[in-house]
């Protein structure tokens, strides 16, 4: 898209998602990914009903009356958006386009990091590693993020979701706040780096999905291409039985997926092309915030 097609995307989505993060997300956000530590603060006289496991014995000695260490949380964290630059994500039959989709739920979530004065950074990945931008603060980052997903050109058009959670897992030391953003449409098998990067850091998995991802509408006989592979087919859509292979095969993936995601303990959300994502970021950020 030209120069300017591309400002009035970025304006669209920063005007709706900022809105978002100010008004719905800010204390949601704040609850689920508050402090994982504390720092020391301050001390005080000791009051009743503090823990004496908190008395400054050094303190206390010379001044000859209790004193207690006060700590604080330690607020700021760095988020990581690792976002599917797949083929796959240009698809949109039902609802807008998955990449759309994508560019809103991120450019949220990082609107309302920098509520919260949180880095944010971005691993953008196809079969590789397409693009790493480091975490930094601020609106004008935040808007190089969004110009990122929505312009990006991929060298590659698959997906290896294996390869993105090393990646995070090897160039992140810290501990972050994760957010794999993705359809998950994938033949690799990333059990292993998923239970790695869900170790070393707070990571959830947000899958975008189309729903003729999930049921193919009976329209006769219909010439496919995998957007990833670049493969043709052509599929007779009103046979029942293609039909029921088709949705079967969805199933079969979204069992496996859950099966995963569970025994890494990935908390996961799926949110489809035509549905508010609103809704689910919310009763995703409730859920963790009633786990802490």
């Amino acid at each position: 898209m030209d120069a300017n097609e591309l400002l009035k995307k970025i304006r669209k989505i920063e005007i709706k998602t900022r809105g978002l993060s100010q008004n719905i997300f800010a204390g949601e956000y704040h609850s689920a990914y508050k402090g994982r530590g504390v720092i020391f603060s301050e001390v005080r006289e000791y009051v009743p009903g503090d823990d004496v496991r908190d008395i400054d014995w050094n303190v206390t000695a010379r001044q000859n009356k209790p004193f207690v260490k006060v700590y604080e949380e330690e607020r700021e964290l760095t988020v990581m958006l690792l976002v599917d630059v797949s083929g796959s994500r240009s698809f949109g039959a039902v609802g807008e386009a998955k990449m759309e989709k994508m560019a809103e739920i991120a450019a949220t979530l990082a609107f309302s990091s920098i509520q919260n004065n949180d880095k944010v950074g971005m691993i953008m990945f196809s079969d590789k590693i397409e693009k790493f931008i480091p975490p930094k603060k601020g609106r004008k980052h935040i808007l190089l993020l969004i110009r990122e997903i929505i312009n990006y050109q991929p060298e590659n058009e698959g997906t290896d979701i294996d390869q993105a959670l090393r990646f995070l897992t090897n160039a992140i030391k810290k501990r972050t706040a994760a957010f794999l953003i993705s359809d998950l449409i994938d033949t690799h098998d990333y059990t292993q780096s998923l239970m790695i990067a869900s170790r070393k850091h707070d990571l959830v998995t947000l899958q975008v999905y189309d729903k003729r991802d999930c049921e193919m509408p009976n329209v006769g006989l219909v010439k496919m291409r995998d957007l990833e592979t670049g493969e043709t087919a052509w599929i007779d859509t009103s046979s029942k039985s293609v039909r029921k292979t088709y949705a079967k095969a969805w199933y079969d993936r979204q069992q496996w997926i859950s099966s995963v995601m569970t025994k890494s303990g990935v908390d996961m959300t799926s949110i489809a092309t035509d549905e508010d994502f609103v809704k689910a970021l919310l009763g995703m950020f409730r859920r963790r915030s009633v786990a802490r």
